[in-house]
């Protein structure tokens, strides 16, 4: 069989079992799953496993299995559930099928008795600190529990018991019977169902016992007929759980395959859902879709467009050793992407008046909406010669090589015409509040005529008459400084991750509310619903990296 070119090792050892005809009994079908747990939404972590998955699916042809790993019913709910659905489609992934482990309880129940007979598993009394105070450590093996040695018969009775709810939670539990001297310690025992008297958000008051995912999940994963489980390196210590329980069970061969790669990891970025969720119950954020969040639906909130986390996984690629990728790496990933498909706009932050002097009456401009298309289309802008610049734009005593206004320079107003400062306007207190220019109509944008008059720099404007309020919210990341374990996240907070000025916007964005646009020198902006009147405007991201570094 031709066999695509691998490109990673993921895929080198897919194409190693085909070629060996691991996979023939079923018409060689590669098989994968994205398996979240939903206790929460889903965050750009999980853009790197869901790009590798659905690059297997895609690359032979097989089918992806979205399953929620729910068995875990005290945090979980529809909310997340629903969320995660949401967001796999806007990325533009398309699954084969969507499951529940817990469609799989029954099926589960069964193998555990299955292993209770077998001789593969006990029902354990130790509470969950005696559990983990004989487990041992990595240098002394565990001690036995005294109930390991209990009869097939009493286990299959206690464990029947459980079920029926005749136990409180923590009161027993039951355990794999494996090896409570293995280097391993995933393996020595592990507790595979526990008693929890709490409704399931899918399956109600049916269950009082619950599996663990170390048992849950390989189970689910041969039910699906799952060919490779791909996960991250976090469960490689986890994997000779993941094969044991899969062989006691009793699953026809091929058996999945459990594979790890290096996780996501992001400068200035929280990647826990834990972290995230004390965000949002303790009110740092507005919600998991807050704008400041790296959950998808706060990326998508943002304005990121879904195909710059694509490129932006695909360029980090997939390894198998740990590493942190700076977050400047994804804003260029968004900035490359918006590039292509943003359409330009003005708009001014702090904005400071300038009246052409020597201008009368109104005229229509052609303004190109987005130069990197390479169409060359145009969309009118009025001009009165009044005009909003930004205050950033002017300098009173100008830098080294500054490009834009200040009195007695020139500048290009964007698409319309050269303007020379002639005069700047001061209040009482010495503050700039006008600039009194004069224009040179030669020099219109576009015009064949030749003019003398040069302008090294090119600066927005938002006309005064027709110019909409507007509201601009800019970010930063949430945590000021890069990862360090050592030190808890809720230090790292930067309480001023979000900021807002009061400017101006040309009529054209202001009513383009789910738009993007780039404001030029400034950023790329999310045209939002209009609020007390005013245009709002969020940022998704600078024209250049604005984080600590």
């Amino acid at each position: 069989m031709q066999l695509p070119e691998a490109t990673n090792f993921i895929e080198q050892i897919i194409n190693e079992e085909l070629e060996a005809g691991k996979f023939e009994s079923r018409g060689n079908e590669i098989a994968v799953r994205f398996p979240p747990e939903p206790n929460g939404y889903l965050h750009i972590g999980h853009v790197k496993a869901l790009c590798i998955n659905f690059g297997v699916k895609e690359k032979y042809n097989g089918k992806i299995n979205l399953r929620m790993d729910d068995t875990n019913p005290a945090k979980e709910d529809y909310e997340y559930v629903n969320s995660i659905v949401e967001a796999v489609k806007w990325l533009g992934f398309e699954y084969d099928n969507l499951f529940f482990a817990s469609d799989y309880y029954e099926k589960m129940y069964e193998i555990a008795e299955k292993y209770i007979t077998d001789g593969n598993a006990y029902v354990c009394d130790l509470s969950s600190e005696e559990i983990t105070a004989t487990r041992g450590t990595l240098t002394e093996a565990g001690k036995d529990s005294p109930y390991r040695n209990r009869s097939a018969e009493e286990n299959l009775r206690l464990f029947r018991e459980m079920r029926a709810g005749k136990y409180a939670d923590g009161a027993k539990v039951l355990r794999a019977k494996i090896d409570m001297a293995s280097p391993n310690i995933n393996m020595r025992d592990p507790v595979i169902y526990r008693i929890a008297h709490v409704p399931h958000y899918r399956q109600g008051d049916k269950w009082c016992i619950y599996p663990m995912y170390d048992f849950a999940h390989p189970v689910s994963d041969a039910i699906e007929g799952i060919t490779h489980s791909l996960c991250s390196l976090e469960f490689e210590n986890h994997r000779p759980l993941y094969d044991w329980v899969i062989e006691k069970a009793g699953f026809p061969a091929p058996a999945p395959r459990q594979i790890e790669f290096a996780r996501l990891n992001i400068t200035n970025t929280l990647m826990s859902k834990r972290y995230l969720k004390k965000l949002v119950d303790e009110g740092f954020v507005s919600g998991w879709d807050d704008a400041r969040m790296p959950t998808l639906m706060g990326l998508k909130n943002r304005g990121v467009p879904p195909m710059a986390l694509r490129n932006f996984c695909a360029a980090v690629g997939v390894a198998k050793n740990y590493g942190v990728v700076n977050i400047a790496q994804l804003d260029e990933c968004i900035r490359d992407e918006l590039n292509l498909t943003a359409e330009r706009a003005m708009g001014v932050c702090s904005p400071l008046k300038l009246t052409v002097t020597n201008y009368e009456g109104e005229e229509e401009l052609p303004f190109e909406i987005n130069p990197a298309d390479g169409s060359g289309a145009t969309r009118p802008v009025k001009f009165t010669g009044t005009v909003y610049i930004d205050r950033s734009d002017f300098a009173t005593e100008p830098p080294p090589k500054f490009k834009r206004l200040f009195k007695g320079g020139y500048v290009r107003l964007k698409g319309a015409y050269i303007v020379r400062c002639d005069e700047v306007v001061t209040d009482g207190n010495g503050n700039v509040t006008e600039l009194k220019c004069t224009y040179f109509p030669e020099t219109r944008s576009g015009s064949a005529v030749k003019s003398e008059v040069k302008a090294k720099g090119v600066i927005q404007w938002v006309d005064a008459k027709y110019g909409k309020d507007a509201v601009f919210t800019t970010y930063k990341p949430l945590l000021k400084d890069e990862e360090y374990p050592d030190q808890d996240y809720a230090e790292r907070l930067d309480k001023n991750s979000i900021n807002t000025c009061c400017g101006k916007v040309e009529p054209y964005a202001a009513e383009c509310a789910g738009k993007s646009f780039q404001l030029m020198r400034t950023g790329y902006y999310k045209v939002c619903p209009p609020k007390d009147g005013k245009a709002q405007l969020s940022e998704i991201v600078s024209l250049k990296d604005s984080f600590n570094k």
